[in-house]
């Protein structure tokens, strides 16, 4: 099984080791940047790069739990501000992120 995915503005991974699913979804602009991880199921990642429009893989990665959010503006309006859920499983989709790369 392949252990990573990847759009435009989303990745998703594969930990063979736990049997997990994460995937990301980036957006930076002049603005600044925007970071959302889910924990993902297996049916989400099978169907992930099937689509012919990204917006429609982040839409089904969207469905996922969210684990993780990150925003940042360069106009300081917004932050940093940094939101964990679901702290075991952001640990967990860091280490898939870090085999993988």
């Amino acid at each position: 099984m392949k252990n990573k995915k990847q759009g435009n503005n989303w990745t998703a991974y594969y930990d063979s080791d736990t049997s997990r699913y994460f995937a990301e979804i980036i957006y930076t602009s002049r603005e600044g940047r925007e970071q959302y991880d889910y924990e993902i199921t297996a049916e989400i990642y099978s169907r992930l790069g099937t689509f012919s429009d990204d917006i429609d893989n982040e839409r089904l990665i969207k469905t996922a739990n969210k684990v993780y959010s990150f925003e940042n503006t360069m106009y300081g309006t917004l932050g940093p501000e940094k939101t964990v859920w679901d702290e075991e499983a952001n640990e967990a989709m860091n280490d898939c992120v870090k085999k993988g790369r």
